[in-house]
């Protein structure tokens, strides 16, 4: 190491130069340090590279307040950049995601607005499909029932879905209202793992006779379609 080294590492601009004054400090420390090394103590050189290096370390001293006051301003500029990169990209990840969510919910309504018109040109359901219909409701979940009280009130402004009892009349709803709780249903009754036997609400059940007394029972007991909620849904 030697001074003129040190002088090409300070001009370089090619990314080889000191990074900080600290590097430079340790340079030229090294420069004396090598001098006093190699030389005998009673030596010129090694007297002259002491008296250097003391001269140079009260300088650096003095210096190093302002030193350190450099290298916080800089740690600051930094966190700052790095701040504003990290909020540049959250900003972007903000808006792509409100670019998606804008876009599902475009699909999504499109896919509504498909699934009703499918409903709107559905057939009339037959008075078995209601009986089971019926049936199915009283397997719901408190939450999904409440639900498919819902969709009828959507329907029939008359309906009342609220209060501790609710009296629905199958019979009395309009196709559109009966297939939508009849997807809904069985949807729902997917989803509560649920699909078995007369529970789900499909169109293979249609045509499928029972043997069960227990059934039979049950489907005769809807006769009159009509469903009660409770806290604890009952049949009427």
């Amino acid at each position: 190491m030697d001074f003129s080294t040190i002088k090409s590492k300070m001009e370089a601009e090619d990314g080889t130069g000191y990074k900080n004054v600290r590097e430079i400090y340790a340079d030229v420390r090294l420069i004396f340090k090598n001098a006093m090394k190699y030389n005998n103590e009673k030596h010129d050189v090694h007297v002259m590279a002491k008296t250097l290096l003391e001269k140079f370390e009260e300088k650096w001293l003095q210096l190093l307040p302002k030193v350190a006051e450099e290298e916080k301003r800089l740690l600051e500029e930094e966190a700052l950049a790095q701040l504003d990169i990290q909020l540049a990209q959250e900003k972007t990840y903000a808006n792509l995601a409100r670019d998606l969510s804008v876009e599902l919910y475009q699909v999504d309504m499109k896919l509504k607005d498909l699934k009703e018109m499918v409903i709107q040109k559905c057939r009339k359901l037959s008075p078995q499909e209601k009986r089971i219909l019926g049936s199915a409701l009283t397997k719901l979940s408190h939450q999904n029932l409440n639900r498919a009280l819902e969709i009828v009130a959507e329907n029939n402004p008359i309906f009342q879905s609220s209060g501790e009892e609710v009296d629905l009349d199958i019979d009395a709803q309009s196709d559109y209202t009966l297939w939508r709780l009849k997807v809904f249903v069985k949807d729902a009754l997917e989803a509560q793992g649920k699909v078995a036997g007369g529970v789900a609400v499909n169109d293979n059940l249609d045509n499928k006779k029972s043997n069960s007394k227990r059934r039979r029972e049950l489907i005769d007991s809807l006769a009159n379609t009509n469903i009660k909620k409770t806290r604890k849904l009952s049949t009427l």
